[in-house]
């Protein structure tokens, strides 16, 4: 096997600790011709359509890729922003926030940066990243607070085919998730109650989350579980009692059975049984997407109403907020354990060090 190629290296060189986060990916523009290698790439997978490769290869190639494209570049154009693509803008800015909030938490040397399970930055090329900025032990976060095989697993397959290429490998941590996290609930639960201080608290709480099919559940994935835990937990930080607040799953795709109550059929039969008012939250989501920003507040918004619903408010994702960038630090730090540098002077120094004990030995830088 070739392995790919390693960055330079010099010795007495200060080790850094890198962390990578992954989130789901997003398409490069909201166009057709955009549209068809990501869901290739997104439908490819195995961890996500579990259905023999030569029963799908057929329906993904001659099928879904030649129509699904098109209906999905419409959807995403309606919640393109001048910035791009919202995910990939919000996951940015995490990254960039994180660092800062890291830096005011620890004198280690960290490099936070970012990758799509699908489309780009790709997390072959973000590992390589990280490896030539001299990271020689990365923690990797999957932006999946509950952990499901289609979603945590998927970008943890990345990593490891990645891994898989390389000739000198760092060591490697990673988080498998955090859905029951003290300072994820908290963070959530604030922004439904600032939400609430601005406009009013509703006739019920929707927490939505995203669907997988429901064999995943009999065959062993704690998807299910982790998702009933965050609710339970949310709403026992906003103090709601069980009439009050309701837990669905949305984006349903094919014929199969999905975990259920489906979000939109929910919102539909609130509607038609006389709910005035409703709002939706996304815990399993930590930025705003498509799946957020489309398909809850425009294609449930819109089916709330039809169905005789009065009022229907949408909750943003945790995005940017502050309390949500210190829960994740936090997470990050709790996982770093071991690996920090108390005293960078004496970390300098022992680079020094080894780099003259190299030399002497002949190295040559």
């Amino acid at each position: 096997m070739a392995y790919s190629p390693e960055p330079s290296y010099a010795h007495g060189t200060i080790p850094k600790i890198g962390i990578l986060l992954i989130n789901l990916g997003t398409p490069e523009a909201p166009t057709a011709a955009a549209l068809r290698p990501y869901l290739k790439e997104f439908l490819s997978d195995s961890r996500v359509i579990e259905i023999p490769r030569f029963v799908w290869w057929p329906i993904l190639n001659l099928i879904i890729l030649n129509t699904r494209p098109k209906k999905s570049a419409e959807k995403y154009a309606q919640i393109w922003t001048q910035d791009g693509s919202p995910l990939l803008v919000h996951t940015q800015n995490q990254a960039k926030l994180l660092q800062g909030y890291l830096g005011e938490r620890t004198r280690t040397p960290i490099v936070v940066d970012y990758a799509m399970r699908y489309g780009s930055p790709s997390v072959e090329s973000v590992l390589e990243k990280l490896k030539s900025q001299g990271c020689d032990r990365i923690l990797v976060i999957p932006l999946y607070p509950q952990y499901a095989a289609s979603s945590t697993a998927s970008a943890l397959d990345a990593v490891y085919a990645s891994l898989g290429k390389m000739r000198n490998l760092p060591a490697l941590r990673v988080i498998k998730h955090y859905h029951d996290d003290s300072g994820y609930i908290a963070a959530l639960a604030q922004s439904i109650n600032d939400y609430w201080m601005q406009n009013g608290r509703p006739d019920k709480l929707v927490m939505s989350f995203h669907g997988v099919p429901r064999f995943s559940l009999d065959k062993g994935d704690p998807y299910h579980c982790e998702c009933q835990k965050t609710g339970r937990l949310l709403a026992e930080q906003l103090g709601l009692q069980p009439e009050q607040y309701m837990l669905t799953f949305q984006s349903r795709f094919g014929r199969a059975e999905w975990l259920k109550p489906y979000t939109q059929a929910t919102l539909e039969d609130l509607g038609r049984n006389g709910t005035q008012r409703v709002d939706v939250v996304c815990p399993g989501f930590v930025a705003d997407c498509l799946e957020t920003l489309e398909e809850i507040a425009m294609e449930c918004r819109s089916a709330f109403l039809t169905s005789g619903g009065k009022e229907f408010h949408y909750i943003p994702c945790l995005n940017e907020r502050p309390d949500w960038i210190r829960a994740l630090t936090d997470i990050t730090l709790d996982n770093l354990s071991g690996w920090l540098v108390n005293d960078p002077a004496q970390g300098k120094q022992n680079a020094e060090q080894s780099r003259t004990r190299a030399l002497g030995l002949g190295a040559k830088n």
